[in-house]
């Protein structure tokens, strides 16, 4: 399903005023840096994400003056959709997210019933970001793939936000026991066994989910004409070594785990671990390199889920200082081929002749922002 229409309400700097209306294939926005454009991506990923990818505290997006913001999206009913997505009560899904950043309430909507959790709403949308931030998937800590990773483990298996959630729990508790100045050793056994259940069914969710998305890559990285793809390896790394049950590597270290204060072994220590030439690629790639393997990895994981029949929305903030002409070309053919509803922001209009280098124009929307006012050409 694709994002169709938007409304907001005290959300940045864009206007409350008539909805808008997009294109389920591509979107273009262009304006001035402080226009609006990166707010109207951002208003999408709360959609789909249910928080900002840009900052951490919902206080950042909310007007000045207001309390709270609204954003509401109607969702049209996916690939080869030939209803009219525009219609009143056409749509599939009706979407909405509200935070009162004083009495700190989030209000969740789908189709016009209060729902409990962010997953009930994100589950519609798989909104993925391709921003400056992104290349720290390459550059960064596990916790970067790890997020990387769990996004298309949500979207294949939807229980396993539940289970996740469990886990975190369980740690959070098995923490404050390692923390006690006398610990008792029955309740830590106890926290261990639930911990030890719910790692290895978070580590099976995350593994086949890695296989798919490892099958995928395998088969885009042959497509594409670089030096570096026989020396690239991609491994999952569950967090502990498992040719040893989890309950017994926190028994084995105990006493270390009692020393840090925290959990140290299972699911919160999974990583991506990707390497050249046995090396990481964090020290061996360019800049360059590593912004061509993150598109990479984000096209396999839209491969993945395009065979599961869920389409996905792409928020590509600010591509000409991003990417350069070759790696803007290839995005854009392949996420064209895969169906993706795309939007891309630019501060100069975009050329779509440039953009396809001649290839087949799809179906686009073009959008002037300006004062956060979007206005379509």
């Amino acid at each position: 399903m694709a994002l169709v229409k938007l409304h907001t309400e005290f959300f940045r700097n864009l206007s409350p005023a008539e909805p808008v209306s997009f294109s389920p294939s591509f979107n273009l926005l262009y304006g001035a840096n402080g226009s609006g454009k990166t707010s109207v991506l951002e208003a999408i990923g709360y959609l789909g994400l249910g928080r900002s990818f840009r900052v951490n505290r919902h206080q950042a997006v909310v007007q000045h003056g207001q309390q709270r913001f609204t954003v509401f999206g109607g969702l049209d009913h996916g690939f080869d959709d030939e209803r009219n997505t525009q219609s009143a009560g056409a749509f599939a899904h009706r979407l909405g997210i509200s935070r009162d950043v004083v009495q700190k309430e989030t209000t969740l909507r789908v189709d016009g019933e209060g729902v409990r959790s962010l997953s009930s709403l994100a589950k519609h949308l798989p909104v993925s970001v391709i921003d400056p931030g992104v290349f720290d998937i390459v550059a960064g800590g596990p916790g970067k793939r790890r997020q990387f990773l769990d996004w298309a483990v949500f979207h294949v298996e939807p229980s396993f936000a539940i289970s996740w959630q469990q886990c975190q729990r369980v740690t959070s508790q098995r923490n404050q026991t390692l923390r006690n100045a006398r610990i008792d050793e029955s309740m830590l056994r106890i926290w261990d066994a639930q911990y030890a259940t719910l790692s290895e069914r978070i580590s099976d969710a995350r593994k086949a989910a890695f296989d798919q998305f490892k099958s995928a890559f395998d088969s885009l990285v042959n497509e594409v004409d670089v030096n570096w793809t026989k020396g690239l390896k991609l491994e999952f790394y569950p967090g502990w070594d498992t040719g040893q049950s989890l309950v017994d590597v926190l028994s084995r270290h105990r006493e270390q785990e009692m020393r840090m204060g925290h959990t140290l072994y299972g699911p919160n220590r999974a990583d991506i671990r990707i390497k050249f030439q046995g090396r990481p690629v964090a020290e061996t790639f360019s800049r360059g390199q590593q912004k061509t393997l993150v598109i990479l990895m984000k096209i396999a994981q839209s491969m993945v889920l395009n065979d599961l029949g869920k389409q996905v929305s792409f928020l590509v903030d600010d591509i000409n200082a991003e990417l350069d002409e070759g790696h803007r070309v290839m995005l854009a053919r392949k996420l064209q081929q895969l169906r993706c509803q795309v939007f891309i922001t630019a501060i100069e209009r975009p050329d779509p002749d440039s953009l396809w280098n001649g290839n087949e124009i799809p179906d686009y929307r073009m959008f002037h922002v300006e004062h956060g006012k979007l206005k379509e050409e």
